[in-house]
């Protein structure tokens, strides 16, 4: 699976998570908080992403996380 899909995944479950976001034009910089995501969203579409790649990973790894773009690059690094 290459970034773009997973970043297709991330921003699938940010829509679904927060549905404002449904027109917004997702680009790896944006940050979720920055996006209107609580923590609780944030984690929700973590986990919800993790779920989808089938990916075991501690939330604590990705907590430092700045924008999606970063979480697309630790995400796609586990999947190798």
């Amino acid at each position: 699976m290459d970034k773009n899909q997973i970043f297709d995944i991330v921003v699938q479950h940010a829509k679904e998570v927060i549905p404002a976001l449904e027109g917004h034009p997702f680009r790896p910089t944006d940050a979720l908080r920055d996006l209107g995501a609580n923590s609780v969203d944030r984690s929700d579409i973590t986990v919800m992403t993790l779920e989808s790649l089938s990916l075991r990973v501690p939330l604590v790894e990705l907590a430092r996380v700045a924008n999606i773009g970063e979480l697309v690059d630790i995400l796609h690094a586990k999947l190798q």
